[in-house]
Formats: structure tokens, sequence, C-alpha cells
């Protein structure tokens, strides 16, 4: 029998068992001990923005201005605020604002070549095993800490992605922790040419204009608006699926879901370019980027060299994704790639460490427990968070 100091004193690493505790068979100590806990995180949030199809290194964070021209491919680099970093000519606004975020240049996986794999890896922290499905962390977030006032905690923009071209798990779901901590999403189907449906009500013209009214810009509007409302965890997905639409799948072809590299430089990346830089701009601006986890990244990289098309395939050996708020540093460039962007050659930074930096950040305990059946429980993420990007 337990006595009465044990029985009223709570320990920080017991509410740290994710999902293995049920709110309702708490008893009013450790109802209050959970609340206060909650209370400590109750600022802390998180946008993932998922580049759809799997970006170039080369033509977004990691260009290679020396390499020879078959793989540094036609873009050019240009330099940044932050000496001797340089990005593609596709983020001039970006490029300004360089000392406001990491770069991680030496993401990698060594799992099977297709999205899905790197859609689990990022959202999941770990691969489908058999039948088992891991739980998005955002789900998992939901289960541990609740709702923020009347704000959905987990929330999917516009959609969860669809066809990717596996019929398997894409790592958005809350499979096993139940239906009740399913992410909520802003609507259902949306084609290739609807983007102009996804509302942005109650803001300005002008706020509209910096974000840009095509779909990127109004995705990360929603975000914002969602993040300062109460929503705990945002993913978004600049694409929803890769079919008959323009994407970062760059294979060069023209068929279906293939893009070229000049599209980079034409179309997607200028329209991302502003929307990310705008949304950092206005989480700072309203008072939330120190507290906002701002996340993007491809689930893989593209092939160093071109193709015989002019384009590049798929490549789960490097590539790279930009971290901004959320108290990380800014100003830096974390691991790197070889001359060619072919592999790492110095920190290499598993995709599974960049969801245990999102759990750390977000309050979990990485090395926490989290039930997946009855009687069997498993460590959060077998990872560790990214230290370079953990502060005090």
């Amino acid at each position: 029998m337990r006595s009465k100091q044990n029985h009223s004193e709570v320990s920080r690493r017991d509410f740290l068992r994710v999902g293995s505790l049920s709110f309702a068979g708490l008893s009013m100590s450790e109802r209050a001990a959970l609340s206060a806990s909650k209370r400590d995180r109750s600022q802390k949030n998180c946008i993932l923005i998922m580049m759809t199809g799997g970006a170039s290194q080369l033509e977004t964070f990691d260009p290679k201005p020396e390499a020879p021209s078959e793989i540094r491919g036609p873009l050019k680099a240009i330099s940044t605020s932050v000496p001797g970093v340089f990005l593609s000519e596709c983020f001039p606004q970006l490029a300004q604002r360089a000392g406001q975020f990491s770069i991680i240049r030496s993401m990698y996986h060594e799992a099977a070549p297709i999205h899905e794999t790197g859609h689990q890896l990022i959202q999941t922290g770990r691969l489908s095993r058999g039948a088992i499905n891991y739980p998005c962390f955002g789900s998992v977030v939901s289960r541990q800490w609740g709702p923020r006032g009347d704000a959905p905690p987990f929330v999917v923009l516009p959609r969860l992605i669809g066809s990717l071209g596996v019929n398997t798990y894409r790592g958005q779901q809350a499979t096993f922790l139940g239906e009740e901590f399913e992410p909520a999403t802003s609507m259902g189907e949306l084609s290739a040419t609807s983007e102009h449906e996804i509302e942005v009500a109650g803001e300005s013209m002008a706020i509209q204009q910096q974000y840009g009214k095509q779909r990127f810009g109004r995705l990360l509007l929603q975000a914002r608006q969602l993040v300062e409302r109460g929503t705990r965890c945002v993913i978004v997905n600049l694409f929803d699926n890769l079919h008959q639409q323009l994407s970062w799948d760059c294979h060069g072809t023209g068929a279906g879901t293939s893009g070229k590299v000049y599209d980079y430089r034409d179309s997607l990346g200028p329209a991302f370019d502003k929307a990310l830089s705008t949304l950092l701009d206005d989480l700072s601006s309203k008072g939330l980027l120190d507290d906002t986890l701002v996340v993007t990244t491809g689930e893989f990289g593209r092939t160093p060299q071109l193709n015989a098309y002019g384009g590049r395939d798929h490549w789960p050996h490097v590539w790279s994704a930009l971290i901004a708020g959320g108290g990380t540093p800014g100003g830096q460039v974390v691991g790197a790639s070889d001359a060619r962007g072919s592999a790492p050659v110095d920190r290499p930074v598993h995709a599974s460490e960049l969801t245990a930096t999102i759990y750390r950040h977000l309050g979990l305990n990485p090395e926490s427990l989290l039930a997946q059946t009855d009687d069997q429980e498993i460590k959060l993420i077998e990872a560790a968070p990214v230290q370079e990007l953990v502060t005090a």
C-alpha cells in the first residue's frame, strides 16, 4: 500500500509514460499534478511543413555551385545574410532571413526509396512493422496534453496525404491510439486546381498578399491562424497527392507526377519563399515564434546527378531540412553533404531524430513510454533529439 506522501506526490516521470495513464482513473492530487504539467507546456507548438514529393537538396537548401553542371544543375546559388551559407536562387527572401533559422544538410534514412517510408519516419519516428502502424507525433501530443481551449490539438492541412504511389501508411494518423486522437483537417477532397477553396477568413488583404494567394501561402496562413487559436501541432501538406499536378517530385519526364528542376525556380520556389518568409515574420510579430517550432522538410532528397530528362530521382541517402523558432539557434548549418550532394560527410541526422526533436520541444521525453496495447509498452522513440537544435 502506498504511503500518503507517495500517493500525493506524482513524479514528472510518471506523466511522461505517454498513453499509459487514463485521466479518468487518476486521484485528485494526480489530476492537479497533470494539470500543472500541462500548463507548463501550454504555449509550445509545432508547425511541420512537408515538401511533399521529396524536394531536391541541390535546388533548395544545399546548392553545389562548384560541382560539375550535371550535378549542380541549371539553377544558381545565392549568398545569404550568413557569410559562407548559400541557398538556391529560388529563395531570395529566405536568404535575407538566414540568421533566423538553422539548416540541416545531412538528413538521411536507410529504408526503401519511396515516399511513404520517409513520411512514416519523419512523422512517427518509426517504420511500420507488419500490420503495426505507429501514431503520428501530433496524435501522441493530442493524447498526452489534450486540447488548449476550443482549438483542436492536432490539425493536418488541407487534408491527409492521399496517393503517393504505394498503397501503405503515410504517417499522419492516430493508429492504435484510437479515433479520438485523429487529426482534424480543414477540408475533404482537394483537386489540383482548387487551391482557392482553402479559406483564410478573418485576415486583411494586406497579410494575404504577403503570404501569397496561391496554395502555399494560404496553407501557411491557415497554419498561423491555428497556432494563434491554440492548436498544438499543425502538419501542412504542401501537396496532398502527387497525381496530375506539379510538385517537388522532379523526375523531369513531364508525365503525371513529374516536374522539372526549372519548376523550382519558376513556380514552386517563389511561392514557397514568399509564404515561409512571411510565416516566420508573422509568427515573430505576434510573439509566437519563440514557442512555435517550424520544421520544413521533404521525405527524402533527389539524386546528385541529373537524369536523362534533366530531372532528379528519389534519393533517401541525404537531403536538407530548415528549422526555425521554438528557441532554436539561427544562422547555423548542422551537418554537411559531400561535394556532390550524395551522402552526409559530417554529423549525419537520421529522419527520426527530427521527430525526437519535435517531441522534446512539445514537452515529451523521447525516453518515455507509449502504450502500444493493453499489456505492451514501447519507447516513445528510439532516436535522440538533434542536440544542435536544443536549448536549455
